[in-house]
């Protein structure tokens, strides 16, 4: 019989259904049902994609006799840390602080009947083994010693409790300086720790990083030293090219896994995140607008096709994740034996295909197959194949769709289909910027689609509403959601200018400000003021494996104030990032994006207005919007557009003008792209073929 967890929309909540643990969703009736019972909670976290949740399921969960143990001695509580991430940050900091050690999923913690953890972990084995206790003998031992030290739970609950409280910023006392130094700190900290061979930072397992790739991209546009700016922009692209030749990239399907295992980019762990694959293309298609490599330009073609033909739901929506396993083995969908590539490939593709991802050699994969990866670029194919790059990279691409044809008919990762809000807003940003840069309407028609489905499904009476899957919203949401929107909404405005894209981001933007903004202290807290309680109200500020919402927030709000002349959202942010000085200048590395926030009230960003007929935007289009302008939001206002707020509503003429504005100061109008380009100092842009996907107009 299915427990409670069948009717839960999280795919990975109902992967436990059938589980003989009398699972509880987190809420009021698993909460009080502890405090009837006097049990204390066993809390286990976790989300589809993990491997190593599926373990752990399946080694304990799934044994009927562990289950019962589960069942006499606790209230079980299944949480899905990416529909309740509200929960799983405040109890991995709470396992960090009892156990001194990183935390990671499943997270396994111990709560008291007021939601107190008093013990936990990660990953228990069912037997003992990796220097861990099995399973069963230590949730014996967390009843027996919760049953036995009442007084001395009693007094660490109170210090657990302070310490969490304790964790979060508090302001100072007076205005906290605002400068620079973090920023030329953060440049200094990453040159420290980057690898100058194989790209990234520090060694294995080797994240991707895209906000630090993001920052190093800007600190390359605005360094005030050309050496370093210079020695930032070869961190990033080099750091972009290695990822792009490894195995964390998918060669055969695009998009990106989770991390690599190893320090070379060659093994990923395979599973493969929406939120993954919208940061990274944000900064592939940054990084090609600076340099112009077709190696980017084809990452970014190749991810948005993964995006569209895997993530895409008919309704519009972006699902979140595809699993590491399948057939109950990690990896085995992507990788391949010689034999197999050889067999499916004409003797002139396998040529190509063997030297460029170094088939002769010894197989990378457990010993006995092969995870494909770039190990020799394609310029050295003219010299040890016989033909010249234009055929190599031919015969590479036929062979590597022909790849990718076999492995859909292969049994596929586990899909988590649900809609998030939070990373469904990343890839709409992503593909919409993107779609700009690289002229491609039918990635902007992807990201309105997702944007719709959003605005349909999850905006409900002035309110966002956090996951969705088969047409069941719920869950209130969180301050990343509204962060990402509203960064988002800025995006597509770039790519397509609509008033009421404009108006709905002011909509979020009064959200973000009522429900979540502390006026007290600054910042912005990650549950809104009539979020359930918790133990703890969090305000996170440094970047995770997405953006920090408190960083987005007040990069985007101090945006929204020069296109609405909204002065609360500008001081909103300036309090937010005041707030985290003290961090930023201990460890500004880890807040990329609070720098991206930081450096724009230094400097206000630009606003480019251009106002005039949609049929003749596309000279302007073609000049600006595949250039760089990091601290530049470029809009192209119709001349029909109205009720415009005061700071957009330039004089509509049948030619376009172009109004520059430096934070709410404005220049006279430029009436020619030549005159713009000078001003801007852009250079010449030569969009070729070889460059990138052929450029069109999004007018």
């Amino acid at each position: 019989m299915a427990n409670r967890l069948a009717k839960e929309t999280s795919p990975y909540l109902r992967q436990h259904a059938d589980n003989p643990v009398d699972w509880y969703p987190w809420g009021q009736e698993a909460l009080a049902e502890a405090k009837r019972t006097g049990k204390p909670i066993l809390l286990s976290v976790g989300y589809s994609a993990c491997h190593w949740c599926h373990v752990m399921a399946h080694e304990s969960f799934e044994d009927p006799a562990i289950a019962q143990v589960m069942n006499d001695l606790f209230v079980n509580v299944k949480v899905d840390r990416e529909e309740r991430p509200d929960i799983d940050q405040i109890y991995q900091a709470a396992q960090a602080m009892l156990t001194q050690r990183t935390g990671g999923w499943p997270l396994t913690m111990f709560l008291t009947p007021d939601q107190v953890p008093f013990f936990g972990g990660t990953y228990f084995p069912n037997k003992s083994r990796y220097g861990m206790p099995a399973f069963p003998d230590l949730i014996a031992k967390v009843r027996e010693f919760y049953d036995t030290h009442p007084e001395e739970l009693r007094q660490q609950e109170a210090q657990l409790s302070a310490a969490l409280q304790r964790m979060q910023p508090r302001a100072g006392d007076g205005e906290p300086e605002l400068t620079r130094a973090p920023i030329d700190l953060a440049f200094e900290q990453l040159a420290e720790s980057f690898d100058a061979r194989n790209g990234g930072f520090h060694g294995a397992p080797k994240f991707p990083h895209a906000e630090t790739i993001d920052f190093l991209l800007r600190f390359h546009a605005t360094a005030s030293d050309a050496a370093s700016g210079k020695r930032a922009l070869e961190m990033a692209t080099l750091t972009l090219t290695r990822m792009a030749q490894g195995g964390i990239y998918d060669q055969v399907g695009g998009g990106f896994a989770r991390y690599s295992v190893d320090a070379t980019w060659t093994i990923p762990h395979f599973e493969k995140m929406l939120y993954d694959n919208a940061w990274l293309l944000r900064v592939y298609a940054d990084a090609w607008s600076i340099t112009r490599e077709p190696l980017f330009a084809r990452v970014c073609e190749e991810t948005v096709g993964w995006v569209m033909r895997e993530m895409q739901s008919p309704a519009g929506g972006y699902w979140s994740s595809l699993d590491a396993d399948s057939e109950g083995e990690e990896g085995k969908y992507y990788v391949w034996t010689v034999d197999e590539i050889r067999s499916l490939l004409s003797k002139e593709e396998f040529a190509v295909a063997s030297y460029a991802y170094g088939l002769d050699q010894p197989p990378n994969f457990e010993g006995h197959a092969w995870h494909l990866r770039i190990a020799n670029p394609a310029f050295t194919l003219e010299r040890e194949v016989g033909l010249n790059e234009g055929q190599s990279q031919a015969l590479l691409d036929a062979a590597r769709e022909k790849l990718r044809l076999a492995r859909d008919k292969r049994v596929r990762p586990g899909l988590d289909d649900k809609v998030l809000t939070s990373w469904n807003a990343m890839m709409i940003g992503a593909m919409a910027h993107a779609a700009r840069v690289f002229g491609q309407p039918e990635w902007l028609d992807s990201a309105r689609r997702a944007l719709e489905h959003i605005r349909r499904e999850m905006w409900r009476d002035g309110r966002l509403l956090a996951t969705a899957r088969d047409g069941r919203a719920h869950l209130d949401a969180y301050l990343d959601d509204h962060a990402f929107l509203l960064a988002a909404l800025l995006d597509v405005m770039q790519a397509q200018f609509r008033a009421e894209d404009l108006a709905w981001a002011r909509e979020i933007g009064e959200a973000l400000m009522e429900r979540f903004h502390d006026p007290a202290e600054g910042g912005f807290f990650f549950t809104a003021n009539d979020h359930e309680p918790l133990i703890v109200r969090p305000k996170p500020g440094p970047d995770n494996a997405t953006p920090s919402g408190n960083a987005v927030a007040a990069w985007a709000l101090n945006r929204l104030t020069f296109l609405t002349d909204e002065m609360r959202f500008t001081e909103a942010a300036r309090d937010t990032i005041g707030l985290f000085m003290p961090q930023l200048s201990r460890m500004p590395s880890a807040f990329g994006t609070m720098l991206a926030a930081l450096e724009e009230q230094l400097d206000p960003p630009d606003t480019l207005i251009l106002r005039g007929a949609r049929d003749r935007f596309g000279p302007w289009r073609e000049m600006l919007d595949p250039a760089y302008l990091p601290t530049t939001t470029v809009l192209f206002v119709p001349s029909e557009a109205a009720g415009l707020p005061p700071p957009l509503a330039k004089p509509a003429t049948e030619a376009v003008d172009a109004w520059l504005c430096e934070g709410a100061m404005c220049r006279a109008p430029i009436l020619d792209p030549v005159q713009l380009r000078n001003e801007l100092g852009l250079a010449k842009i030569d969009v070729s073929a070889k460059a990138a996907p052929p450029h069109r107009s999004l007018s």
